[in-house]
């Protein structure tokens, strides 16, 4: 037997994924893909399809964790004609054509079959009409355009040519605004890149009103300030006194009785929660309310701040105090990209505990060591994950790939 038929896909790689966002910045969907010590996966093997179907779906349960949002997942000439690709459910996925040379007839027709059966496809890696693209411009449903290194001429002239077509235009490679607009004025609709975490980070930047407001309450709940106090607070904030209101009456938390004022909702929410809570909002664009599961920055904090909490109980089980303090380090681990400021400034704004501001500033304690682990997987640095998960007695990549998806799950379910 070898050595793969002897490991399930689970146990020896890590899942991927890159996120894919609208002209909007709203979140679309994934791009998923397997990495596995210390080298990816060829891209476009029948290997690396197959495995990507089995780990993704059959073990991980991907489908349900996505909710709405959509799975491009590649496929290559071989496995696109095998039947096991309508095993995936067709409004979940996309697939993406990876094709390195003209396609064949058979090629053609099992594209025309799929999408009789309303799978969405892509052509990935386009580079202009020649003899490998144009058979497929009938057929698909979104083209892939590496942006990188590319001008806004280059781009036109790429981009031009399919205007008129009902074609979405997927701009590859975007880790700056500055892709993101040239991509953008040349006519792409999707996105795919890190580029909304990585900000212009500015010494001394202005917060808003209700950036100011929120850090306050922050502030008063991390020292178990009285419940006056912070109602007073909130009454200064009418807005967020109608959000902490909107958010405490929701059937998720008060399905028994209606909370009528904001000492009840303090009360009902617990400074945790209400905590937790403030956080995720101080993340969102100028403090105000957003949908977690489609904004692309704070789907990212939640899922770090989740990830962390599993994988904490996993090493200690049972300790709710170090638990809580994993879901705040993985949160503040984003806020210098959402509020443009460097660490240091939020530091002296936001009190913190010292062993989450010893994680935050020099991955130091088993809070830092578990923040680089997450940072590690989340920019795929197999080699990093391997030598962190070493020190960490009962933890594997298995496990790290089940935390992301019951993180996933979570966000979709609960916020």
């Amino acid at each position: 037997m070898s050595d793969s038929e002897q490991s399930a896909p689970g146990e020896t790689t890590c899942l991927s994924r890159q996120p894919i966002l609208d002209s909007q910045r709203d979140l679309f969907g994934y791009e998923l893909s397997l990495w596995t010590s210390g080298r990816a996966v060829a891209e476009h093997s029948q290997e690396n399809t197959a495995m990507l179907v089995c780990a993704a779906y059959a073990e991980l349960g991907v489908r349900s964790a996505l909710g709405r949002h959509k799975a491009f997942l590649r496929i290559d000439p071989v496995f696109l004609q095998d039947d096991a690709i309508e095993a995936l459910p067709a409004e979940g996925v996309v697939l993406q054509l990876a094709f390195e040379s003209a396609p064949d007839g058979a090629s053609l027709e099992r594209c025309r079959v799929l999408r009789e059966r309303r799978y969405l496809l892509a052509l990935a890696a386009y580079n202009g009409l020649d003899e490998r693209s144009s058979p497929f411009l009938s057929m698909v449903h979104f083209i892939r355009i590496d942006v990188r290194g590319k001008d806004v001429r280059q781009l036109l002239e790429l981009a031009g040519p399919l205007a008129r077509l009902p074609i979405g235009l997927l701009a590859h490679g975007v880790e700056t605004s500055d892709d993101f607009a040239r991509a953008r004025d040349a006519g792409f609709r999707f996105f795919q890149g890190y580029f909304f975490a990585r900000p212009e980070i500015v010494s001394g930047r202005r917060l808003t009103a209700s950036q100011i407001s929120l850090i306050r309450l922050i502030n008063l709940t991390a020292h178990d300030t009285d419940s006056t106090r912070i109602e007073e607070a909130f009454k200064r904030d009418p807005a967020l006194a109608v959000k902490l209101l909107a958010i405490v009456n929701s059937v998720a938390y008060c399905a028994s009785r209606r909370i009528g004022s904001l000492r009840q909702a303090i009360q009902v929410l617990g400074y945790r929660q209400l905590r937790r809570w403030l956080y995720l909002l101080l993340l969102t664009p100028n403090g105000k309310a957003a949908d977690v599961s489609r904004t692309p920055l704070l789907q990212m904090a939640a899922l770090r701040a989740r990830m962390m909490e599993l994988l904490i109980d996993r090493v200690i089980p049972g300790d709710t105090a170090l638990a809580g303090q994993a879901v705040i380090t993985g949160l503040m681990s984003m806020m210098p990209a959402a509020l443009g400021l460097p660490a240091k400034e939020i530091f002296d704004l936001i009190l913190l505990e010292r062993e989450i501001v010893a994680a935050l500033k020099s991955r130091a304690g088993l809070l830092g060591r578990m923040l680089a682990l997450i940072e590690c997987y989340d920019a795929e640095d197999a080699t990093g994950c391997a030598r962190i998960l070493a020190g960490f007695a009962g933890l594997d990549r298995n496990l790290l790939n089940a935390s992301l998806i019951d993180a996933l799950r979570w966000i979709n379910a609960e916020i």
